[in-house]
């Protein structure tokens, strides 16, 4: 993976290649910042530049034994860590066992999201990075370097990782093998370990810039200028929901579908309905049924903003727009702030393994008494 294939993020590149070029490679980075920024493609970018024979000024030459290799990420001294789920039929569960599907899934879409990953692998489970992956990467540290200066060490999504990895992580950054480098790549980092964050230098990965954004949409999407800009504008420097909003995924499709039904069944009061709707709902899987609290936080906030009558600070999709002209009205200052507080509470309770029926089903009931509160 190449610096000159990621999507803007031009002062990050610079200062990765400025490291090298000076050698102050630190040992352990955090790499911070939402979805759909670029953050695992710049690590793993990085790590390329590191490890290339021949790199110019600006990016690894792509053409040496180990970009070569680096090209199906598979090169010997670069390793992974990352949220799986362990099968039903064993005791434990190690990242190698995935490293095929990993590998392919990062290829295929080098701005995936981690739920993209799980349901990938796995339906209705909630992904970790498990006890057994800290003896993994003190194994794979403790050997010589195959055929680069460094050993590179990933770790995607770090804050899934059970707090006795955690822990044995921490033991190793505090004493890091010589010419490791370590890189994690965090959604949510304050949910690691103080102290894992205080061992690691931390970079603040922004958001992609909406002109950057929008010449990659015309280019990649032949899209023009205009439909480029407003995608690039809702999609609020995230290339990947960029990508879902003009494929039009079916996952967006259907938290879409269900948010309206909800919402239509509770205004109406149709308590049957909305029974056999949480019924439904606590079938599609924990995953899915998280996805569905943040996208339907998301649909309150810009109904509220549109309510509002602020426009520029509205991210809907046309779909979207059509139906929240009409429903924005009934999300107002008296209603806003409980119906968010209901919608994170039930993510929590998901998150918990509560009875997703009753989570639904409960939920749904409170909105019947929110919607009203619209005056």
């Amino acid at each position: 993976m190449f610096f000159s294939t990621i999507i803007g993020q031009e002062t990050v590149k610079e200062r990765f290649r400025a490291s090298v070029r000076e050698q102050r490679i630190p040992h352990a980075l955090l790499l911070c910042g939402g979805e759909g920024i670029g953050k695992l493609p710049l690590a793993i970018a990085y790590a390329q530049y590191i490890c290339c024979e021949h790199r110019t000024p600006t990016d690894a030459c792509g053409e040496c034994p180990s970009c070569v290799k680096f090209a199906k990420l598979s090169h010997p001294d670069l390793h992974f860590v990352f949220p799986i789920i362990k099968p039903e039929n064993k005791t434990t569960a190690v990242c190698d066992d995935f490293i095929t599907e990993f590998r392919k899934f990062v290829l295929e879409q080098p701005y995936g999201t981690v739920n993209e990953w799980i349901n990938g692998i796995s339906s209705g489970k909630q992904g970790m990075i498990y006890e057994a992956e800290s003896a993994e990467i003190l194994r794979k540290l403790s050997l010589k370097t195959y055929e680069s200066e460094y050993k590179v060490m990933i770790i995607w999504q770090p804050e899934k990782m059970n707090i006795s990895c955690a822990n044995k992580l921490l033991k190793i950054l505090e004493e890091p093998p010589e010419k490791t480098l370590f890189l994690l790549v965090s959604e949510t980092p304050d949910m690691l370990l103080t102290t894992i964050q205080s061992r690691t230098q931390r970079i603040n990965i922004p958001l992609i810039d909406v002109q950057t954004m929008t010449e990659n949409l015309q280019q990649k999407f032949s899209l023009t200028p205009e439909a480029a800009a407003n995608v690039a504008r809702i999609a609020n420097g995230n290339f990947r929901k960029a990508e879902e909003i003009i494929q039009s995924s079916d996952e967006n499709q259907f938290n879409f579908d269900q948010f309206i039904y909800l919402m239509r069944m509770a205004y109406s009061k149709k308590v049957a309905e909305l029974k056999q709707w949480s019924e439904m709902m606590s079938k599609i899987g924990r995953e899915k049924q998280k996805n569905f609290f943040v996208y339907a936080q998301k649909m309150v906030r810009e109904n509220f903003m549109l309510n509002l009558h602020e426009k520029e600070l509205n991210y809907l999709n046309n779909n979207e727009i059509d139906f929240s002209q009409k429903f924005s009205r009934f999300i107002t200052e008296n209603n806003v702030e409980i119906i968010m507080q209901d919608f994170a509470l039930a993510e929590r309770h998901i998150e918990g393994n509560v009875q997703a029926k009753m989570v639904f089903f409960d939920l749904s009931l409170k909105f019947i008494v929110s919607l009203i509160k619209k005056q």
